[in-house]
This record gives structure tokens, sequence and C-alpha cells, in this order.
């Protein structure tokens, strides 16, 4: 990475920052002087003047909730437009945040916000699930599902139009995509309604309920179990020490500046999460105080997965509803991913005064105090 670490440095810099928007309204500043418009210094750049290492330690680290705050105000604004329009039609929806920005593995200052439109007049469930079975459902709703979310789809389309006249709506086959205009943030609102799952009627956790939603192009529903997959998520980084979510960003970071430059890591921010998820708890909770033996492990563990693909394509999400690697395209990304990863552990191994072979660069990433 030694040849390109300048730049990395500071599209990271600006992508932490919300800098790669193209306004300070945008990023929600006070002021409009572009004049004074640079990134703002974080604690990771004073920690140490090497550049492979200052990298690889600001994108280990959350977005500052400051701007955090900015993305969820206006997803909160939207929301607010949405559920007034709604509510002047008659029609019961609810809504619920869910993706990177729920789950604290965002990597941009100025990130967009997934925000799920519930359909709330209905809901299904596992007829196998011990609520069914036991007959605990008895209001049945007479319109079918599909046709409801495409309902509020058309509804919600309408609303947002008329209430952001100067906002762009993207009218796409999963999300209705709102950009640019007054919005300081881009908002995708998902039709979509509960679903009941087994586990959820047995175990009564939030997290275990899925949500349906619309694939207007087919048009069918797609079952996701968004808020399992954040809070199988949390409980690892719980055990990890918080050093989960850190490598998680991590790979997202590197996958966004590679992709940049013309590379093609066709791996979602979803699919790197889930190929963290089965990494070595142990050895990323001891990296708690020495952070850069979590690039150590992140490294180590893409290579083993890279050499061992037949091991890689057993994997699960951490939802359980799918595999992770399930086309052929996304091993390709996971040995590009892993070569840059490994790259970059070579070259702050370096600057620490490690090196040589990799048994040398794991010792070099855990002995260092930075």
């Amino acid at each position: 990475m030694s040849k390109n670490a300048k730049t990395r440095l500071n599209n990271l810099a600006l992508r932490r920052t919300g800098f790669k928007r193209s306004s300070p309204l945008e990023m929600g500043m006070d002021s409009l002087n572009e004049a004074s418009w640079a990134p703002p210094e974080e604690s990771y750049q004073r920690r140490t003047t090497q550049e492979n290492t200052k990298y690889s330690l600001g994108a280990m680290q959350e977005v500052g909730p400051k701007y955090t705050q900015v993305s969820l105000a206006e997803a909160n604004r939207v929301q607010g437009q949405l559920q007034t329009g709604f509510d002047a039609i008659n029609i019961s929806v609810a809504f619920k945040i869910q993706g990177s920005v729920a789950a604290n593995l965002h990597i941009k200052g100025s990130s967009d916000v997934d925000m799920l439109l519930l359909d709330d007049r209905f809901y299904t469930y596992d007829i196998t699930g011990s609520k069914a079975q036991s007959g605990g459902y008895d209001s049945p709703y007479i319109k079918g599902a599909t046709e409801s979310l495409q309902e509020i789809r058309t509804e919600a389309i309408k609303i947002l139009r008329s209430k952001y006249l100067t906002v762009t709506v993207n009218d796409g086959p999963k999300a209705i995509g709102l950009s640019g205009g007054s919005l300081r943030r881009d908002i995708d609102v998902v039709p979509s309604h509960w679903h009941d799952t087994a586990e959820y009627q047995q175990r009564h956790q939030d997290y275990y309920r899925g949500v349906y939603i619309l694939d207007n192009d087919k048009p069918d529903r797609l079952l996701n179990m968004p808020f399992l997959h954040i809070q199988r998520i949390d409980e690892k980084d719980q055990l990890a020490s918080g050093s989960l979510r850190k490598s998680i960003r991590l790979c997202k970071n590197v996958k966004e500046d590679f992709n940049d430059e013309g590379g093609n890591i066709q791996l979602s921010s979803y699919d790197i999460a889930a190929t963290m998820w089965h990494s070595n708890l142990h050895i990323l909770k001891y990296s708690v105080y020495q952070e850069l033996a979590i690039l150590g492990e992140t490294a180590r563990h893409l290579q083993f997965l890279q050499k061992n693909q037949p091991y890689a394509q057993t994997l699960v999400v951490p939802d359980g509803t799918r595999k992770i690697f399930d086309r052929p395209e996304k091993l390709e990304s996971l040995a590009t991913l892993s070569h840059e990863i490994t790259d970059l552990a070579i070259e702050v191994a370096i600057e620490q005064g490690g090196g040589g072979g990799w048994d040398e660069v794991e010792r070099a990433l855990r002995n260092s105090w930075v």
C-alpha cells in the first residue's frame, strides 16, 4: 500500500468527516465558508506519523457521533413527513432503521441511512411456530401482502415528491432513494412488513422478528433478518471487547479505497461483516489495547479463507439465512481483499520495525504500542 498511502490517508479523512459531500451544508456544518473547509483532525492522526500505521488505526475507528447524529436526524425528518402523509390517508405505518448505521459499522461521516417503512396494518407469521400452532393468531388481513406493500410504496413516493420538491426521489426496485436538495444525507426508504418467525414466537426477542421487503420489479417479497444480524454482530463484538467492529470497518475502508482506485471487490458491507464474524474472537479480544494486532488477525483470517475456499463456502451469514460466498465472484473478491489487507499488514509491520516472514509480521503487529 505504501505507493498510495498518502492518497488513502487523505481519502480516509475526507470519508470519515463527510467531506466527500458536495457542500458543508450537506454535512450539517454551521459555516458555509468554503475557504476554511478542511477535515478536522481526529485523535488517530496524532498517534503516529507513520502513514500506513496511521491509516490502519483510522480505518478501524467508529465515525464521530456528530456525523452519525446528522444522518439519524435526516432520517427522522423523512420519517416525520411520511408519518404525516400516511396519517392523512388513514394508513397505519411504522419505521425502523437498519443497515450499517444501525449496526455502528458505517465508515462515512455522510453515511446514507436505510429506513424500513413498515405497513403496520398487518404482519405475517410462520405457521410452524408455537404461537401459530396454539391458535394465537386470529385476526387475518384480507388484502394480499404484496399488493399492500405496492400500495404503501406508491403512496410513499407521492408523499415524498410533494414534500421534498428539490430532492431527487429515485423509484428503485427495493428502496425509494432520496438524495440532494435540502437533505444532508441520502435516505433509502424500504417498503416492508413484519414477519413473526418461529424463533420469535418461542423466544419473544424482537431481534428474531423478520421483515419482508418488496421487490417491485418481480413483484415479490423477500424475507430479511436485519435485526438478528445486528444482534449477532453485537454479541461477538462484546466478546471481542469492541475489536470485531474495528476489523469490519478496516476491511470496508480498504475495499472502498481499492475500488476508488479502479479495483473491483464485490463484497457488500453485509458480506464483509459476516466474513469477519467468523474470525478468532480470542485474538481480537486481546487486541483491544494493541490495535495493530487487529490488522494481523484480520489478515490471517482472510488468508486462511482464501487458501481454504471449500471451507469458506460453508460459512453462513450471522442470521443463518444464506452462505456468505454464494457466488464465484465473491471468492475472487475474497482473494483480492485478502491480498490488500496482507499488503497493508506487511507495510505496517515494517514501520513498526518488523517484517520478513508472516510470523515476523504478526509478531511485530502484536507487540506494537501506538
